[in-house]
């Protein structure tokens, strides 16, 4: 019934470049932060500071979503994806997202630019995004069992 595409085997490659990549990234911000402060001759060094904090916790929570990703990718592949685990995938991944809205939500009040409005809204749809998919999973998991006690 299920038919495995080669788009979910490079969307589960791609995902697990990116988790291993962020990690890798997560732990250079501070290096590469204090590197780029230099570099631009910028000498306020509670900016800094912040900076790496904001970029930092954003790291630690995108590494997070995609580990979410992960989970769930390796569901899809083994060809039932409409489990209770990935309802509880879909939760945490907005919190996540929720988490880093909020994030740049606050540096919007101290350091505003646009490109912090647009990362905050991107982040608001996505946590929507995640929860309208939670419920329309945990709706599909009810049919699926209601069919399967039917049956």
């Amino acid at each position: 019934m299920y038919q495995k595409s080669i788009t979910h085997h490079i969307s589960k490659i791609v995902i697990d470049v990116l988790f291993y990549l962020s990690i890798v990234c997560v732990i250079l911000v501070p290096f590469w932060a204090k590197q780029l402060f230099l570099w631009i001759n910028y000498p306020n060094q509670h900016y800094l500071t912040l900076f790496v904090g904001i970029i930092f916790v954003s790291g630690v929570c995108c590494v997070y979503i995609l580990y979410h990703l992960k989970q769930m990718f390796r569901s899809l592949l083994q060809g039932n994806p409409f489990v209770d685990k990935n309802v509880s995938h879909f939760r945490k991944i907005a919190a996540a997202c929720g988490l880093i809205a909020l994030i740049y939500g606050v540096k919007c009040l101290f350091m505003f630019t646009y490109a912090t409005l647009v990362i905050m809204i991107v982040f608001v749809v996505g946590c929507l995004f995640c929860l309208t998919l939670k419920d329309l999973f945990k709706q599909a998991i009810n049919y699926k069992t209601e069919t399967e006690l039917t049956i």
